[in-house]
């Protein structure tokens, strides 16, 4: 566990250091701030830390000023001879309100608390890395389809088109070669990672390595020119120009 503690008295600091590592022996004390403007230096770099034991009054002023200028995302217990601030306290990513003098055992409730709650305080980069692996599940890597008697298997990822003709849809590869799918295009959707395709309208699926051009068409909205054969005008509809830009954008 990696600690940071904002105190700007030396012994209440030092204090505070064994009584975090007398509660658990492999915690490390990343580092040891004394005012606002070093911590609002030091969290502005890209340092791991767990959790911040911070004082409340320190030397250049209130320590809520900190949280004004920087972004702190872990769990913060708070230590102070004060109780007036406990509101203000939870305002921000508090845990704790300790005050003092502080004893072992108010250090010791504060980092159970901590664990119990540790899982309200998920960063960013956890968070996406759990979305991709929801993603990845959810997609398909590939598709059957029928050529007369014969079953093939194509890949996603030579998909360039899929479209709808009444109830029957289609898929189109980069070869150019059409095959008919027995899903409908409100299904794909869900199954097809969204980074890569789009629903353009009712008809149309494209994939961004399928997109030849795209040109401004009547009333705003845009007509997609792609890289297969297909007969009909890839238009996207006006209501998802918007979200079709942010898309092609992204990529």
């Amino acid at each position: 566990m990696n600690v940071v503690i904002v105190e700007d008295e030396s012994l209440a600091a030092e204090k505070l250091e064994r009584y975090i590592q007398k509660y658990n022996a492999d915690a490390l004390i990343v580092i040891k701030l004394s005012s606002i403007e070093e911590a609002v230096d030091w969290f502005q770099k890209e340092i791991e830390y767990d959790v911040v034991f911070m004082d409340i009054q320190l030397t250049d002023g209130l320590s809520f000023e900190i949280f004004n200028q920087v972004k702190i995302d872990k769990p913060v217990i708070f230590t102070t001879a004060f109780d007036e601030y406990a509101i203000d306290a939870f305002k921000v990513n508090s845990i704790d309100y300790l005050l003092k003098p502080i004893t072992f055992t108010d250090v010791s409730k504060a980092m159970v608390k901590l664990k119990a709650m540790q899982n309200l305080f998920v960063n960013e980069e956890t968070i996406n890395e759990v979305k991709n692996s929801i993603t990845k599940l959810k997609t398909k890597d590939r598709f059957l389809v029928r050529l007369g008697n014969h079953i093939h298997s194509i890949k996603t990822i030579d998909i360039l088109l899929f479209y709808a003709e009444g109830r029957t849809v289609y898929l189109v590869t980069k070869e150019n070669k059409k095959f008919i799918l027995d899903y409908k295009l409100e299904d794909l959707i869900n199954i097809l990672d969204s980074s890569d395709f789009f629903r353009v309208n009712r008809t149309f699926i494209v994939n961004l390595n399928g997109v030849e051009d795209v040109v401004v068409y009547s009333s705003s909205r845009l007509k997609i020119t792609p890289k297969v054969n297909v007969e009909k005008d890839i238009i996207v509809s006006r209501e998802k120009v918007a979200a079709f830009k942010n898309w092609f954008e992204g990529n």
